[in-house]
C-alpha cells in the first residue's frame, strides 16, 4: 500500500518521535529514585504515581495504538459488532473498583510487584504462582506485537514502511529504529518513561478524535450519509454464506456473543500484568479508587474512536480492492481526508499510542520473569540489583521476541493469539480475585480450574476456521447446554469456577495440606500512612 512519501506528514511524525524520545531518557531523572536500583523504582517506577500520573498512565496503557486501528478496523468489517469494546470498558471500572484497592493495599504491606507475587503470598504455591506469571507473559506477547503492528500500519501509509523492496532490512529498517528507541529509554527509565510520555501521548490522542468526529463528517457530507454508506455495505450479501456481511444494529442472534465478549473482556482488562502494574505504581487507595471514577472518559473516547469505521466506509476506504487489508482503513482515512501536517499529528498520536503500552507491557513481562520465575527458581538470593539488572534484560528480550514475531508471522496470526491472550489472561481471575476477598479456595483446585480453562478454551479456539485461516479463526462457539453462540472465553472461565468449586470441596474434606497464608486481614485495607505500610518490608518472593 506504498504509493510514496508523504513529506510534511512524515516531518512532523518525526518532530513528535523525537519528543517523545527525549522525554523519554529525561525520564529517568524525574521523580527520580532513592535507590535506583531496585526492582520497585524501575518497575513500578517507585509506587509514587498521583492521581494524574496514573490516569495518564492507564489510560495510555489500556487504549494502544491497536486500539485506534482495530476497533474502528472491526466497526469498518463489520459493523455494530465492533462496538462492544465500549460497553466492556464501562462494566470494567465499577467492577474493578471492587478488587483493585484491596490489591494495592496487600501488594503495597508485602512488596509485591506482580499479580503472581500475591497468588505465591496468599496460597503458598509456588506451581500457582508460576501459572499465574508463565499465563501473564503468554497473553501479553501478542499484545507487545500488536502495538508494532500499529507502527508498521502508519509507517506504510506514510510511505516510509513496507514497500516492495527486495532488501528486507531496508523495507523495515523505519520498523527497527522505532523500536530500537523504545528498547533504550525503556531500559534506562523504567515505568518512568512510559509514564511521562503518556502525557503527549493522551493529549494527542484527544484533540486527533475531537477533530476527527467534527472535521471529517463535513468533508463526507455528514453523519446521515455516513451511516446510510455504512447501511449499504453491511446490507450486501456474502457470497459465499448468502448473509449480510454487517449490521448497523446487533441482530438477536449475535447478542448473546455481544454480551459474553463484552462481559469477558471486562473481567479479563485488569487481570493484564500492564494494567496491574499501572495500579501497582499508584501512591495510595484512594489513587485507585479516582481513578476508576475517572478513567470511563476514555470510554468516551472510545466510542468516538469506533465511528472512524463507518466514515472509512463513507470515505471509500479499500473499495473495490480485493483482499483490502482493514488495518489499514484508518492510517489512510486520515491521509486522504487530513490536511498532510494534520496527518503527521494523527499519525503520531497512533505511533505514540503503540510506544507507550509496548514499554509498560514489556516492563510487566519482564517483572512476571524475574520475580516469579527468575528469583523463584534458578536464584531465590538474588539482590535488588540483581532482579533489577535482570528485569532489564528481560524487557529487551520480550521487545526482540514481538519484534521478530511481527516480521516473521502472519498478521492475522497475530491478531487472532491476541484475541486468544484475553482468553487465557480471564483464567487467572479466579484466583486472583477471589483470593482478595476469601481464603477458601484450595490452591491445587485454582491449579486445576486454571488448567481446564486453558485447555478448553485453547482447544475450541484452535477448531475454529476462518476465510484468512485454518485455526484460531474467531472467539466465539455454541456455549454448552444452552446452545447460544457465545465468548469461548466466559465459557472457559465458568469451567475454571465449578472445577476450583467443586475440588476445593473434595480436598477440603480430605484435609489436604492449604498452603501458608502470609497476609492477614488488615492488609488488605491498609493505605499509604498507615503503619503496615510504612513498615512494608523490601520486595521480596516468600520462601
Amino acid at each position: 500500500m506504498n504509493h510514496g512519501v508523504n513529506v510534511t506528514a512524515l516531518v512532523v511524525f518525526v518532530l513528535f518521535f523525537a519528543l517523545v524520545t527525549v522525554m523519554g531518557f529525561l525520564a529517568s531523572r524525574w521523580r527520580r529514585a532513592g535507590d535506583a536500583q531496585h526492582l520497585d523504582e524501575w518497575g513500578l517506577g517507585g509506587r509514587s504515581f498521583g492521581t494524574w500520573i496514573t490516569w495518564f498512565l492507564l489510560g495510555g496503557d489500556l487504549y494502544t495504538a491497536y486500539t485506534f486501528i482495530a476497533v474502528p478496523a472491526a466497526v469498518f468489517g463489520a459493523g455494530a459488532a465492533g462496538f462492544f469494546a465500549v460497553p466492556y470498558t464501562i462494566i470494567a471500572y465499577p467492577l474493578v473498583f471492587l478488587f483493585l484497592p484491596r490489591l494495592w493495599s496487600v501488594a503495597r504491606v508485602h512488596g509485591y510487584v506482580t499479580p503472581a507475587d500475591f497468588i505465591r503470598g496468599r496460597y503458598g504455591s509456588k506451581s500457582l504462582s508460576l501459572a499465574i506469571a508463565l499465563t501473564g507473559i503468554l497473553a501479553t506477547m501478542p499484545y507487545i506485537a500488536l502495538q508494532l503492528v500499529g507502527i508498521q500500519a502508519v509507517l506504510d501509509t506514510l510511505g516510509v514502511g513496507g514497500g516492495t523492496s527486495g532488501n528486507w532490512f531496508m523495507k523495515d529498517l523505519p520498523l527497527f529504529l522505532a523500536f530500537a528507541v523504545l528498547a533504550a529509554y525503556t531500559y534506562s527509565s523504567g515505568l518512568r518513561a512510559p509514564a511521562l510520555i503518556a502525557f503527549v501521548k493522551d493529549t494527542l490522542v484527544y484533540i486527533v478524535i475531537i477533530v476527527a468526529v467534527i472535521y471529517i463528517p463535513m468533508r463526507l457530507g455528514g453523519y446521515g450519509h455516513i451511516f446510510d454508506q455504512a447501511a449499504q455495505k453491511f446490507s450486501a450479501k456474502n457470497p459465499k454464506t448468502g448473509l449480510p456481511v454487517g449490521s448497523l444494529v446487533t441482530g438477536p442472534k449475535a447478542q448473546w456473543a455481544y454480551a459474553t465478549l463484552g462481559l469477558g473482556s471486562a473481567l479479563a482488562l485488569f487481570m493484564y500484568p500492564h494494567t496491574v502494574t499501572g495500579v501497582l505504581a499508584a501512591k495510595s487507595r484512594n489513587t485507585i479508587r479516582r481513578n476508576m471514577a475517572i478513567l470511563p472518559a476514555y470510554s468516551l473516547m472510545l466510542g468516538l474512536l469506533a465511528l472512524l469505521g463507518f466514515m472509512a466506509i463513507a470515505a471509500g476506504m479499500g473499495k473495490g480492492v480485493t483482499g483490502y487489508n482493514a488495518q489499514l482503513a484508518v492510517p489512510q482515512l486520515f491521509a486522504s481526508i487530513f490536511p498532510d501536517w494534520f496527518t503527521g499529528v494523527a499519525f503520531a498520536a497512533i505511533g505514540i499510542g503503540a510506544l507507550v503500552p509496548a514499554a509498560i507491557m514489556s516492563i510487566a513481562a519482564a517483572n512476571l520473569f524475574t520475580r516469579n520465575i527468575y528469583k523463584e527458581f534458578v536464584k531465590p538470593d538474588a539482590t535488588p540489583a540483581q532482579e533489577t539488572k535482570v528485569a532489564k534484560i528481560a524487557s529487551l528480550l520480550v521487545k526482540v521476541g514481538a519484534l521478530a514475531f511481527v516480521l516473521t508471522m502472519d498478521k492475522q496470526f497475530a491478531i487472532n493469539l491476541q484475541l486468544l491472550g484475553g482468553l487465557w489472561i480471564l483464567q487467572t481471575f479466579v484466583s486472583i480475585v477471589s483470593g482478595l476477598f476469601t481464603r477458601w479456595f484450595h490452591r491445587w483446585a485454582l491449579l486445576a480450574g486454571w488448567a481446564a480453562g486453558m485447555v478448553y478454551g485453547t482447544w475450541k479456539t484452535y477448531g475454529i476456521a476462518s476465510p484468512a485461516t485454518k485455526h484460531f479463526g474467531g472467539n466465539t462457539a455454541p456455549i454448552p447446554g444452552i446452545g447460544e453462540i457465545g465468548f469461548i472465553g466466559v465459557t472457559a472461565f465458568v469451567l475454571n469456577l465449578i472445577v476450583a468449586v467443586v475440588l476445593t470441596v473434595i480436598l477440603r474434606a480430605a484435609k489436604t495440606p492449604e498452603g501458608v497464608d502470609e497476609t492477614s486481614p488488615s492488609d488488605y485495607n491498609a493505605d499509604a500512612g498507615d503503619e503496615a505500610v510504612d513498615n512494608a518490608p523490601e520486595p521480596a518472593i516468600a520462601h
